[in-house]
């Protein structure tokens, strides 16, 4: 009498590498949102920080020169490429003599972070009087003061992941993901 032996089986078949296959991609997509949301959450809170940097040393400008940082009175309505001029009145040219911080004894720093040669936080883009400051996305942050601020002295924020932003109207769509400095 012959006895067959049981066939013994080697390897996976279709359907179990399939499963492994897809609880694989499950897994990986799992991974890749989490860490997209713990940079977007990363970026948000940078942003936040920054903005109350920039708040303090606008309020600590205002102490010693008595306005706002900025040329003009009332900047632009809209708080676009307003970075330039806050750079250098904060950081390259407080007391506006043209001569840059390295030059010039009697120039006050209100912000040492804006240095774009110790560029540690990544917000600084350009050297020299050109400077701007940028988001943790990469877009200017916005800013305006006088009669177009909403708030009683200036308003600064951020466009968020976005890089939208309507300043006049708080429940436009584009502004949801904005920060501001309250």
């Amino acid at each position: 009498m012959n006895a067959s032996s049981p066939r013994i089986r080697n390897g996976f078949t279709l359907i179990e590498m399939l499963a492994t296959i897809t609880i694989i991609v499950i897994l990986t997509g799992l991974i890749m949102m989490g860490t997209r949301f713990i940079k977007d959450k990363q970026n948000r809170s940078k942003a936040e920080l920054q903005l109350k940097l920039l708040a303090k040393a606008c309020e600590d400008f205002k102490m010693d020169q008595g306005t706002y940082p900025g040329k003009s009175d009332n900047s632009p309505a809209d708080g676009k490429h307003m970075t330039n001029e806050i750079f250098n009145d904060l950081f390259w040219d407080s007391n506006r003599n043209g001569s840059g911080p390295k030059a010039d004894i009697d120039q006050k720093t209100y912000l040492t972070e804006l240095d774009p040669d110790n560029n540690k936080q990544g917000w600084i883009e350009g050297t020299g009087q050109a400077a701007r400051i940028l988001d943790p996305w990469g877009n200017e942050y916005f800013y305006r003061k006088g009669a177009n601020a909403q708030n009683p002295d200036f308003d600064l924020w951020s466009a968020g992941k976005d890089g939208k932003t309507n300043p006049d109207n708080p429940r436009d769509k584009n502004n949801r993901d904005d920060i501001r400095n309250l």
